[in-house]
């Protein structure tokens, strides 16, 4: 955990839920300043929005996600920058970051079916010009996600023991 970064922003992140008088009795401060601080912090970009972390499954979507690790070419003057947030814009695209390693992009897509996705990767995706290579991989199954087990079975709260 980081310990640079405003308590009140580590409570959002926990429980983006919480009451602003919930938030402030944490804190130890007013309301009215907890609600201050979060108005500064949408502002400014810190906060970028709000969201519930959903069983997708018990929630009933149908859909399947995707990561795609995306090779791309670097830009003169732009570095991988320019083209990562073209690909972000694209409306299946719920995640993209850059990595070390052996590709460049990591790109989490969500799509109806397969095919929906593989039509994303064939038609817009992979025909950017500085794409030089792509390799996707489907979700199965969620064990955790947004910091919260996916479906706790109730008989692993124990590791066991053996001799």
């Amino acid at each position: 955990m980081q310990t640079n970064v405003d308590p009140l922003i580590l409570l959002l992140q926990a429980n983006s839920g919480r009451t602003p008088a919930e938030l402030a009795a944490a804190l130890g401060v007013s309301e009215s300043e907890v609600k201050q601080r979060i108005a500064a912090a949408e502002k400014d970009g810190v906060i970028l929005g709000y969201h519930a972390v959903v069983d997708r499954q018990k929630a009933g979507y149908s859909g399947v996600t995707a990561l795609i690790e995306v090779s791309i070419r670097p830009e003169r003057d732009g570095g991988f920058d320019r083209l990562a947030r073209r690909i972000a814009k694209f409306d299946q695209v719920r995640d993209c970051f850059l990595m070390s390693g052996g590709y460049d992009l990591a790109v989490v897509v969500e799509g109806k079916d397969l095919l929906d996705v593989a039509n994303f990767v064939a038609e817009k995706l992979s025909t950017l010009g500085g794409v030089l290579s792509t390799a996707t991989r489907f979700q199965l199954k969620a064990y955790k996600q947004g910091g919260f087990l996916a479906q706790p079975a109730p008989d692993e709260d124990r590791l066991p023991v053996s001799p």
